[in-house]
């Protein structure tokens, strides 16, 4: 592509060199480039792009995009200044690769919780429709039937867009993503077109990157602030970050609720572990997800799928046919009768929306035992929150390791113990490898009791000292049922 044609997508603050030259790539890593590339200079959370403009130059980039100029110009390159380099690598991405997200109805989905379940549902929602369709999410990415393993839950812009491209393709009408704050703040979404923008909730997560929860809610608003007019912007009306979320929006704003007039309204009839009836705006249907935080869910993919223009009636015909996706409240049953659910729990909000989940349906029927861990290298200010809210909520609770990253796993097992009282320690017991805790849990566990094993869901690894080892919850439970 000629590089005056990309340059036309930015405001440039200055360029110096010729544009008129045909560029053969593009990329932010240094290591990439190769002859006649393009090398965005970004400032990235570890390394500044800018300190690598003369190892790039060196790889053959022909021309340089960057925020601030080298103090000395090679000769026969081109340097287009930018006021936002981060910016810039997404509109890039989206020209080089034709602008996929404009061939495409692209809808992302944000919040706390609930993302991954929101956009997988929707993207198995529109190919029972008969529509062919994509899927960003962090479990898994699909082009039409293809997986393609997710590294981020919303990738680089060129990896995003490389995959939309091939969503379009492979002739997809439709596809959904999930939308991280993080991808807000690095611009990683630049240049995208969205037909419609969905809100679940907002509680206390990624603290470590952005320091105060303001910031963190702004990062999520300012998704709903970039929709264009004919977009559509969906919120949890129960939320009381969701109306904040429209504050500033273009786009056709709508609303979903359990406790309040909305757009779109639910209500849950009956709770059980296999499954929950409900009503959406006043029609009743029974539904093989289990909370009421699936019930939000739910609704959000119904109210999107009706705003997407599909017949309300058929829309909850293939709601009660949906199922769980992994890892998100799997629930496992022991051949000595009691139950495992495996949850991607890993927030405090998210963790005793699943425990009061097994609390209404059990109704003082049975015990819960808890085996739950948090994360190394991340917001540290949540573990004993976790630890806390575990024992409130369980008769036992087992603090044990989850994905320790670079910190020592007793060390974080410990801050998250210290949120427990006298009394929360007298039923809590610490054991640092995993499979030995849950392998605890169900032999402690009785008929009629229920065992939430909380933090991983779907990831098969435990990641320690940068390395991941292959580790399944859901695999030790099965195991361990095999062997009763």
């Amino acid at each position: 592509m000629n590089l005056s044609e990309l340059v036309k997508t930015l405001k440039p603050i200055s360029v110096s060199g010729n544009t008129d030259i045909d560029i053969k790539g593009l990329h932010f890593d240094s290591r990439k480039i190769g002859a006649n590339f393009l090398f965005v200079a970004v400032f990235g959370t570890q390394t500044d792009g800018h300190g690598f403009i003369g190892k790039a130059v060196e790889n053959g980039a022909m021309a340089v995009i960057c925020q601030t100029l080298p103090e000395s110009l090679a000769n026969n390159i081109t340097y287009i200044q930018v006021a936002d380099s981060a910016e810039a690598l997404g509109l890039l991405a989206s020209a080089w690769y034709g602008y996929p997200s404009q061939q495409l109805i692209l809808v992302g989905v944000t919040g706390t919780n609930g993302k991954t379940t929101i956009a997988t549902l929707l993207y198995t929602m529109f190919r029972r429709f008969g529509y062919r369709a994509g899927l960003l999410s962090t479990i898994c990415n699909y082009i039409e039937d293809r997986a393609v393993p997710a590294t981020h839950t919303t990738p680089d812009p060129l990896e995003l867009n490389a995959q939309l491209s091939e969503m379009v393709d492979a002739g997809c009408d439709y596809a959904f993503m999930e939308i991280s704050s993080h991808s807000v703040v690095q611009q990683r979404i630049a240049g995208l077109k969205f037909k419609g923008g969905i809100f679940t909730n907002l509680t206390r997560d990624h603290l470590d990157y952005h320091e105060t929860f303001e910031a963190y809610r702004d990062a999520k608003k300012t998704f709903f602030d970039i929709l264009p007019a004919d977009a559509f912007a969906l919120t949890n009306k129960d939320d009381k970050n969701g109306l904040f979320m429209l504050q500033n929006t273009k786009a056709e704003k709508k609303t979903y609720s359990l406790l309040s007039l909305a757009d779109f309204k639910g209500r849950i009839i009956e709770a059980h572990f296999d499954g929950t009836t409900m009503t959406f705006n006043d029609c009743e249907v029974i539904t093989q997800f289990v909370g009421k935080f699936n019930a939000y869910n739910l609704l959000a993919v119904y109210g999107a799928t009706v705003l997407l223009g599909q017949n309300p009636d058929e829309a909850l015909r293939i709601v009660s046919t949906l199922q769980s996706v992994a890892g998100r409240f799997q629930t496992f049953h022991s051949p000595t009768g009691y139950t495992v659910i495996v949850d991607y729990a890993h927030t405090p909000d998210a963790l005793t929306n699943v425990l009061n989940t097994v609390h209404g349906v059990l109704e003082g029927k049975g015990e819960i035992i808890t085996v739950v861990g948090c994360g190394g290298n991340r917001d540290r200010g949540k573990r004993p929150i976790m630890a806390r809210e575990s024992a409130r909520l369980s008769n036992r609770v087992i603090l044990t390791s989850d994905n320790p990253r670079n910190e020592e796993p007793g060390d974080i097992i410990n801050e998250m113990a210290a949120g427990l009282s006298k009394e929360d320690s007298h039923h809590t017991l610490k054991i640092t490898d995993r499979r030995e805790a849950i392998r605890t849990a169900c032999a402690l566990a009785k008929k009629g009791d229920v065992i939430l094993i909380a933090g991983k869901g779907h990831e098969d690894y435990q990641e320690i000292k940068g390395v991941k080892h292959h580790f399944d919850d859901r695999e030790e439970v099965q195991k361990i049922f095999q062997s009763c």
